[in-house]
């Protein structure tokens, strides 16, 4: 289980740019307006391969919740040189490093910051003043050039009481503030997406590679039953039923290799740039990330971006409360100006100050409103917790469920296959048993590999939502010793021999079968 370490991950935020965008939000006039992002930035690591007390040497890692500067870089547009230059990568990394510099999701979610900065800009402006010119009395008979009075210019200004620019400022701040938080949340549900493709995809072309194996071996098995009919040592049935399972793993191959290419483009299309397909992708098996349910849920509902953006809401709700309730102060509206009286030729200046009176119109509506709305968000952050734990949980159960089935396979069931097969066959050599046995020994240490790489893979698709729910950085963790010979590559299976025929030579399968992958 990895261990956590607090100022660790925060050097981390800050080295991969993850502050520019927790901090994108304008400096507030005063406290309440401060973006508050400032909280520990990262969950708690609850993977790793060591023990669930102490890490193994050189495993500890820090995780990273800011955001990249390759986040922020937009796509390249379609003719540009740039992007025609890209060519489909191959490895894991290689694709999550697409994923955050072109994904258009990350585009989007970074001008959706950039327009709740426009707002808290907008929100701390003044009121422009107002500039009038009135010209009254035109053509009295009194005047002797019927001019009458001019006023010009008037200048009116509304003076702001009660903080409400400074309130309204300190609303749009937490805007900002929950933008970003949806901005690290999409980078990294992107990244766990792009992870879980593909593996997805990892899994179908190693199970593609096992089939083809099999069909070899599938193949020369009918080929020693043809040979064993025609010396009547089996029966047509028996034959008949090696040609079924032949067809049979024929027609798992095909389906396997149709879906491949749609797996591709999937992983693709995860990665934001469609039109990078790859050919296939390069991974391994190894270094399987081990998780803790506890650490998990606990990590998750404390660092995750929905949990902090819902909490970032109640913030929001409350700076919201407190503008309405100084919505029924007045402003004040002061004016002056200058006025030419034609009449008797005289010059005189006129000021005003003017305020609304808060008789029946005291904002009530809009404060209950408002408060309303705190405690809607404050529900919501149990309602979203909520949600966040059920993820973690199905995230969990389907990881757990996959990762206990592999190791079953690979350490129970896989190696007594294996030696069943190997005793059937050397019971074949010595005469006590039918060469179905040894088909069927065979196929079933066939089987348990091809069960085994369905179940890796799904651990290794569910460890991938994992890792998007922890937001972790580098995934999976490389570890400095280097690993033991992987259970995913066993042995080959030699293709048995086939039994003396009457009066010639052995009949020997080919031998040249290749490991299973």
């Amino acid at each position: 289980m990895r261990v956590f370490n607090v100022r660790t991950a925060w050097r981390a935020v800050v080295c991969t740019g993850g502050a520019t965008a927790l901090a994108v939000g304008c400096a507030s006039p005063d406290r309440d307006d401060a973006l508050l992002l400032a909280r520990p930035p990262a969950p708690a690591k609850v993977t790793g391969r060591s023990s669930p007390v102490t890490p193994a040497a050189g495993r500890t890692q820090s995780v990273h919740t800011g955001v990249q500067q390759a986040a922020f870089r937009d796509p390249a547009p379609s003719g540009t040189p740039g992007a025609t230059a890209l060519s489909a990568p191959s490895a894991l990394d290689d694709f999550v490093r697409l994923a955050v510099e072109q994904n258009p999701r990350l585009s989007k979610a970074n001008l959706a910051i950039d327009a709740a900065r426009g707002r808290h800009l907008q929100a701390g402006l003044y009121p422009n003043p107002d500039v009038a010119v009135n010209w009254d009395e035109l053509g009295d008979r009194s005047s002797p050039d019927r001019l009458g009075i001019l006023t010009a210019p008037r200048v009116s200004q509304t003076i702001v009481t009660g903080r409400k620019l400074t309130l309204a400022q300190a609303v749009a701040a937490r805007e900002v503030d929950q933008a970003a938080l949806e901005l690290l949340g999409e980078r990294f549900a992107v990244v766990g997406s792009v992870r879980g493709a593909f593996y997805e995809a990892f899994t179908l072309q190693q199970r593609a590679e096992i089939l083809a194996e099999v069909v070899k071996l599938a193949e020369d098995a009918a080929a020693v039953g043809k040979t064993l009919l025609d010396n009547k040592q089996i029966a047509r049935l028996d034959l008949i039923q090696l040609e079924v399972e032949r067809e049979r793993f024929r027609a798992e191959l095909q389906s396997v290799r149709r879906e491949l290419p749609g797996a591709y483009r999937r992983l693709a299309a995860v990665a934001g740039q469609n039109g990078l397909i790859p050919a296939a992708v390069k991974a391994t098996f190894d270094n399987l990330p081990n998780y803790d349910p506890e650490a998990t849920r606990q990590a998750v509902l404390e660092y995750h971006p929905q949990a902090r953006s819902a909490r970032v809401g109640v913030e929001r709700a409350q700076a919201a409360v407190r503008r309405a309730e100084v919505e029924p102060i007045p402003n004040l509206t002061v004016s002056a100006g200058y006025i030419r009286q034609f009449e008797n030729r005289s010059h005189d200046g006129a000021v005003g100050v003017s305020l609304p009176v808060p008789l029946w119109n005291r904002n009530q509506g809009n404060i209950r409103a408002a408060r309303a709305e705190l405690g809607m968000a404050i529900q919501n952050v149990g309602q979203t917790e909520n949600e966040l734990a059920a993820r973690v949980a199905a995230a969990y159960q389907a990881y757990a469920a996959a990762r206990e089935r592999a190791e079953a396979y690979r350490k129970e069931l896989i190696p007594r296959a294996e030696e069943t097969y190997q005793l059937s066959l050397t019971a074949f050599k010595g005469g006590q048993f039918e060469y179905l046995r040894v088909i069927q020994a065979q196929r079933a240490v066939a089987e348990a590999r091809l069960e085994y790489n369905r179940s890796i893979g799904e651990a290794w698709k569910s460890a991938a939502e994992l890792s998007g729910l922890l937001m972790e950085e580098l995934w999976p963790v490389p570890i400095s010793a280097p690993a033991p010979a992987p259970a995913s590559a066993p042995a080959p299976i030699p293709a048995p021999a086939a039994p003396p025929k009457p009066g010639a030579g052995p009949v020997v399968l080919p031998s040249d079968v290749s490991k299973f992958p």
